[in-house]
């Protein structure tokens, strides 16, 4: 990637300079290119920046560590001899079940340093999910932690090509002992030349209709993510090898390293400019996120909107109870909403910049709100170097204001290759067919999300293509409504679904999640009522709300409303 701008230059906001960055702004991509060179080789080459902390690993009832560039150039080359020696070759598939921890890092730099291909899985997966991916990938080796192990022995019986089975801080298991393996093995690794277009990266998404599809991700498509990542985290400006700036960035998200939002938006991109990110081995809590974004001076950070709707929630005034500098903030998953983006930048003193990405193709649009304004509750603009478009059935681009399909083209806007774009899906050339429209080297990958352009090029997010439905001939999108339900002080999450009605088709129905220190009932779901009706339009409100524990949520913290629509549907049938 090519930067374009430097801080004393970049311009202020205006409508007009998200154009100009487009014009100017041209890839650069290499025809060798590696991640783990990217994000680890590159710095412990250079004395200075080798010193510089990579990974800070922290955990309840433990200690702080800091992790150097140099230890983990040393870890991940020990590990990378230790597969080589297990049988492990270039493309081999090798499964990462790890949650956010330093041997996490060191994995990935192994696995791509070698030429191989690293497969994130979470270590929220039940043995169903693992067997199935574990078994599709072909995965020959699988690194896991006290928390996963249990769960991928069990299956391993049902994965032939799965030969061996690493474990950390597990010395008594049948497992190859970690710590054992890598000490043994020399800190020094002579890494594979790879092509920008070879794969580095296998992901399954979250498999919305039928099983997961594995989409696997090429090098080159970390180069692609750089012009959102610094975007979205107003980094336009900064120099990685100015060591001035070396200290004045510190990263961490809660999102879980075993899916994009974690690995390409968090992990690898902070690596890739030489910056100290946070490894919270932990659950979440809004306590806990203020705690730790105050003890490590965190300046950048990435919240999807059940984080930062929970953390608005537990601490209206943030500021009366923890101290921070938050300099940039990234948000997606969901649309955040206005009632959370105002919280952000009335109480945490920064404007959230949400984007929208998919795994196949991650960090296409989004906000920078250094460069170009931001608009609370909008998805934003394409990001400098993809070419975004609203469109139809037939892959035309909609008029203003006329719903349709968010695509990136595979050529940016100079008619150059796009590094974004996913190789293909795993094993399935159907499905990956049908992602695109037009020629093949000249076509729209269609992201099956739905949204609105507006006269200035922002894009309104409408739901996804599943989500919308029709009651009483009213086209409905949920998250509008739930945003408004969220305003409300007794609702903690809500989710919007159809319910099926014999006369009208279906019905809006919310369920909602309550805040802490309120109680459900016929008077609150009245008001509820009233309060979505004073401020959307009549046909919008919620005909039934059902009080509910915890919505269903994928391991990307999105809410599963297809759970809850084929819920209303069996209910229908009586079921």
């Amino acid at each position: 990637m090519r930067r374009r701008q430097d801080r004393d230059t970049a311009p202020a906001p205006e409508p007009d300079g998200h154009a100009a960055l487009h014009a100017g702004f041209r890839w650069h991509v290499p025809t060798e290119f590696n991640m783990a060179d990217a994000c680890m080789r590159r710095w412990a080459r250079d004395a200075r920046a080798a010193q510089r902390t990579a990974v800070i690993a922290t955990a309840p009832g433990q200690a702080d560590r800091a992790h150097s560039y140099d230890e983990l150039f040393a870890q991940a080359n020990r590990l990378a001899n230790a597969l080589q020696v297990l049988g492990v070759q270039r493309g081999d598939r090798v499964a990462i079940v790890l949650p956010q921890r330093f041997e996490t890092a060191v994995a990935y730099m192994a696995v791509l340093q070698m030429g191989a291909v690293g497969m994130p899985l979470s270590q929220l997966f039940g043995p169903e999910a693992l067997a199935f991916r574990l078994h599709d990938s072909e995965a020959v080796v699988a690194i896991c932690d006290a928390s996963t192990l249990a769960a991928v022995q069990s299956v391993s019986a049902n994965c032939p090509r799965l030969q061996d089975v690493i474990a950390i801080d597990v010395p008594d298991s049948n497992a190859l002992d970690w710590a054992a393996l890598l000490a043994q093995e020399p800190d020094r690794f002579e890494p594979a030349h790879t092509l920008a277009d070879e794969a580095a990266v296998l992901i399954y998404t979250s498999g919305t209709t039928g099983n997961p599809k594995g989409a696997l991700i090429p090098h080159r498509a970390l180069i692609g993510n750089l012009t959102g990542f610094v975007a979205s985290q107003n980094w336009f400006g900064f120099d990685p090898f100015d060591p001035k700036q070396a200290s004045k960035a510190v990263f961490w998200s809660p999102a879980d390293w075993a899916w994009t939002g974690g690995l390409m938006d968090a992990l690898l991109p902070t690596l890739y400019f030489g910056r100290p990110i946070v490894a919270h081995n932990g659950r979440f809590s809004p306590q806990m996120a203020f705690e730790l974004i105050e003890r490590h001076g965190v300046t950048h950070s990435f919240l999807f909107p059940t984080a930062l709707k929970a953390m608005m929630k537990a601490y209206p005034k943030p500021r009366e109870h923890f101290r921070f500098a938050l300099q940039g903030l990234m948000s997606a998953g969901e649309a955040v909403g206005d009632a959370v983006f105002n919280w952000c930048r009335d109480q945490l003193g920064i404007t959230v910049n949400e984007m929208f990405g998919q795994t196949e193709i991650n960090y296409v649009v989004g906000n920078c709100a250094r460069l170009w304004p931001a608009r609370p509750g909008s998805m934003g603009k394409g990001y400098p170097g993809h070419r975004v478009a609203v469109i139809d059935d037939d892959g035309n681009e909609c008029p203003v204001g006329v719903p349709g399909d968010v695509a990136v083209h595979r050529r940016d806007v100079h008619g150059e290759p796009d590094p974004i774009f996913f190789l293909g899906y795993w094993k399935n050339e159907a499905a990956t067919r049908a992602k695109f429209t037009g020629n093949p080297a000249n076509s729209w990958c269609r992201t099956g999300d739905l949204a609105v352009r507006d006269a200035d090029g922002y894009l309104w997010y409408q739901g996804r293509a599943d989500d919308v439905f029709k009651a009483a001939g009213y086209r409905i999108g949920p998250s509008e409504i739930e945003n408004c339900l969220v305003k409300h002080p007794a609702v903690a999450n809500a989710a919007v679904v159809p319910k099926p009605d014999k006369e009208r088709g279906a019905v809006v129905k919310a369920y909602v999640v309550l805040a802490a220190g309120h109680m459900g009932g016929a008077a609150l779901i009245v008001e509820l009522q009233a309060h979505v009706k004073g401020r959307l339009a009549p046909y919008e409100y919620p005909k039934e709300i059902e009080f509910i524990d915890a919505l269903p949520m994928t391991t990307t913290g999105k809410v599963q409303r297809r759970v809850l629509r084929l819920q209303e549907e069996a209910r229908a049938r009586g079921g």
